[in-house]
């Protein structure tokens, strides 16, 4: 599309979401004003909301997802965003209705000068094919660890996911080409020496915003990490001697939130639980009652300051407390 054209929709797409949303005019009254049909304006309104022109956003004070936000905030101290998920809906399905709510309100959370960490997974891929554009200066994406296994370099897999982030914030994207894991915990020492990923290491340690799932390594759906070849059978096992519960950026934590001592956190490329507690913003977004135990763990360990969840989870969630 030319630049004219381009700058034309836009300004239609502008026109029309000023008469519809603010100015109360039917489609079909626009469609007269603009001097077009009314499948047209429907498409400029689609249009709008697409490219973060125009933000909806729904509230019902006595819906019974307000009420499980409120419990949810005053028992575990974070800003809780519940999702209406019938519940005979399929785990995929469950999935994408929360990744896509949770990205169309991440810009919320996203201004000029900040550096956005995003953990690859299932969860931030759903979520990046619905993250809504906004405009925003000097914002770069970092990967927030390897993505590496046996089988690939994991770099289309997660270069996918953060380029969709960096496209919607016009950002400079940083990938972390490194394994998810490493054979030998000396490898990663040396290599985390090396200059080049000193350098990564500091964009990681400037984060304003980190963006993750949670994984659970027994949880009857498992995520990425555990479909993926990334994780041998021994592997597991070390993960039920260590008590492990679930794992963010593929750095694993027990029930209490605890990660020391745990065996397979000394090869991992995630960043240590500690730094993540020191990013600002924290943003969580997890579904399907299958992973309670995990978001628990991840709650006990102060690891979450704003929380994207499917309403059974979060009734299954108030209900544990």
């Amino acid at each position: 599309m030319d630049p004219d054209t381009e700058e034309r929709r836009q300004r239609d797409a502008l026109r029309a979401a000023q008469l519809y949303y603010l100015q109360d005019q039917t489609m079909e009254s626009i469609a007269r004003e603009l001097g077009t049909s009314r499948s047209s304006v429907s498409r400029l309104l689609s249009f709008a909301r697409d490219t973060g022109v125009v933000e909806i956003t729904v509230r019902s004070p006595h819906a019974r997802g307000e009420r499980l936000e409120r419990a949810i905030a005053e028992r575990f101290g974070v800003a809780p965003l519940v999702v209406p998920v019938p519940l005979g809906v399929s785990d995929v399905d469950r999935l994408e209705r929360v990744a896509m709510t949770a990205a169309r309100t991440l810009g919320n959370f996203i201004d000029s000068h900040m550096t956005v960490g995003i953990a690859w997974g299932s969860t931030m891929s759903a979520m990046s094919r619905h993250v809504i554009p906004k405009v925003v200066d000097n914002v770069t994406v970092v990967q927030m660890n390897g993505a590496g296994n046996t089988q690939t370099t994991g770099i289309d897999y997660a270069s996918r996911i953060l380029q969709r982030f960096g496209d919607a914030y016009g950002a400079q994207v940083q990938q972390f080409a490194v394994p998810a894991f490493f054979d030998d915990p000396a490898t990663k020492r040396a290599l985390w020496r090396e200059r080049s990923v000193v350098r990564l290491l500091r964009v990681q340690g400037a984060m304003d915003v980190a963006v993750f799932g949670l994984g659970a390594p027994f949880a009857e759906t498992r995520s990425h990490v555990y479909i993926g070849g990334y994780l041998e059978p021994a592997e597991y096992e070390s993960l039920r001697c260590d008590e492990v519960v679930g794992d963010l950026a593929t750095v694993f934590f027990r029930a209490d939130g605890s990660s020391s001592g745990i065996a397979l956190n000394e090869r991992a490329s995630g960043p240590e639980l500690a730094h993540i507690r020191q990013v600002a913003r924290r943003v969580c977004v997890v579904s399907g009652a299958q992973k309670l135990a995990t978001l628990r763990g991840a709650l006990a360990g102060g690891l979450v300051t704003d929380l994207v969840l499917d309403e059974a989870l979060a009734t299954a969630l108030v209900a544990s407390a």
